[in-house]
């Protein structure tokens, strides 16, 4: 007889498993979230040349999960309509389009408080 104790250890691996998957699946099928990726290791490897504090790091963390957290979404959005209903449909299109729009504010967003902590670090380097 299994305790409660490794019953529950196991369904968090499974659940970590899965949710690994999921991620590798967006790095392999979507070509955003490799962009993004891409933009994440551009950002990291300037943070560390320019010394960014613990502060500064703690925001670039956050906006990068958020944008790509919300790029994920968007492609269980769009993932989800498309299986529901493969027909292209003007509900679709709309909800589709906002779900973009999402995480391009969300990357604007990103930009910004990018701009903001790495121009003045720049500009102090001239």
């Amino acid at each position: 007889m299994h305790s409660d104790s490794n019953d529950n250890k196991k369904k968090r691996g499974i659940g970590l498993r899965f949710a690994w998957n999921g991620i590798i699946e967006v790095l392999q099928h979507e070509r955003n979230f490799r962009v993004h990726i891409i933009a994440v290791l551009l950002v990291v490897c300037t943070g560390l040349l320019l010394k960014l504090t613990t502060g500064e790091w703690a925001l670039i963390v956050l906006v990068i999960g958020f944008v790509l957290a919300m790029e994920m979404v968007n492609t269980v959005i769009e993932t989800l309509l498309d299986y529901v209903n493969p027909a292209i449909h003007p509900t679709a299109k709309v909800i589709k389009d906002v779900s973009a729009g999402v995480v391009l504010i969300a990357a604007i967003t990103a930009v910004i408080i990018g701009l903001l902590i790495f121009l003045p670090k720049l500009y102090s380097l001239f």
